[in-house]
């Protein structure tokens, strides 16, 4: 078990199915979220949210309304959990090396023993895995080690991003995990409309970028960035925006998709006597850069003291 009070080491290379597995498991649980949720802007209806346990999928309501039922990767504990509020309880082992189509065809068969019936697109979310998950079989390789790992990473820096997200008063997404990137993100909103994307962009990217935003984000490393690292970028990107300070000093712009953005990975933040100091400073940094030459009201978005409402 790894310490309450100490960062973990979370790795990329050399654990990429253990990740994809997890990443898997997230997809799932989203998409039942999705099946259920009603539409709220920006896709929030369908993230999942790091809890004391692991990750979860939150209340979702049931078709008729009366009543919800929750999804539960508890890390801590080794199994999935559902809870229904009529009292139900359900839940299964998560076993070394279970496979994706196991953990599907569980939670299904879990779901349906307390009156929750699945209908889901059944395949990967832009994973290039063109099979339905009832039928991955090979990717099975769930790992206590590296999911409690995952998990107590995500943890710290979602008390991170919650003190973030509490300094700014305009519209701001609650801190939680898109399933699809497998990335912990936090945005903020200007409340200006952004520019029309493209005809041909992909819908989901339309509701996502569909007003300004700075949005500031973890995730655990992939194959173009193979280390765990903080992000944030602009949208629209302001011109210049990769010349704007950054802190701590090892933090950087790199382009992304033909826009900057900045970088400050996991690893230099484990080289900090003050973690979360540093990491507060990289996002306000990220923020200011952004704001500044994006011509947001900065001043209008601070928070007032509680005597001053």
């Amino acid at each position: 078990m790894i310490p309450a009070n100490v960062l973990p080491e979370l790795k990329y290379v050399g654990n990429e199915k253990k990740k994809l597995t997890l990443h898997l498991f997230f997809q799932i649980m989203g998409k039942i979220r999705m099946c259920f949720t009603p539409r709220k802007n920006h896709w929030w209806y369908i993230t999942l949210y790091v809890n004391e346990k692991g990750f979860t999928t939150g209340p979702v309501p049931v078709e008729d309304g009366f009543g919800s039922f929750s999804i539960t990767l508890n890390i801590l504990e080794n199994r999935v959990e559902v809870f229904k509020s009529t009292g139900e309880t359900r839940s299964f082992r998560l076993e070394k090396n279970l496979s994706v189509a196991d953990f599907y065809n569980y939670l299904v068969s879990t779901l349906k023993e307390i009156d929750v019936h699945v209908k889901i697109n059944g395949r990967p979310y832009d994973l290039n895995i063109d099979r339905p998950f009832s039928e991955i079989e090979d990717i099975q390789h769930y790992s206590k080690k590296y999911a409690m790992a995952f998990w107590k990473s995500f943890l710290w820096v979602s008390a991170v991003f919650k003190e973030f997200s509490g300094r700014f008063y305009g519209k701001t997404c609650p801190v939680h995990v898109y399933w699809h990137s497998m990335d912990l993100a936090v945005t903020r909103f200007s409340g200006k409309k952004a520019p029309p994307m493209p005809e041909d962009a992909r819908i989901s990217d339309k509701d996502a970028y569909s007003h300004e935003c700075i949005s500031f984000g973890f995730w655990a490393g992939d194959d173009n960035v193979q280390e765990p690292a903080f992000y944030s970028y602009t949208f629209p990107s302001p011109e210049g925006l990769d010349n704007q300070p950054l802190e701590p000093k090892e933090a950087n712009w790199v382009m992304n998709n033909g826009t900057p953005m900045a970088i400050l990975t996991y690893g230099d933040l484990l080289e900090k006597d003050n973690p979360r100091k540093a990491l507060l400073q990289f996002l306000e940094s990220a923020y200011q850069a952004g704001a500044s030459l994006a011509d947001w009201d900065i001043e209008e978005f601070k928070v007032p003291p509680l005597n001053e409402l």
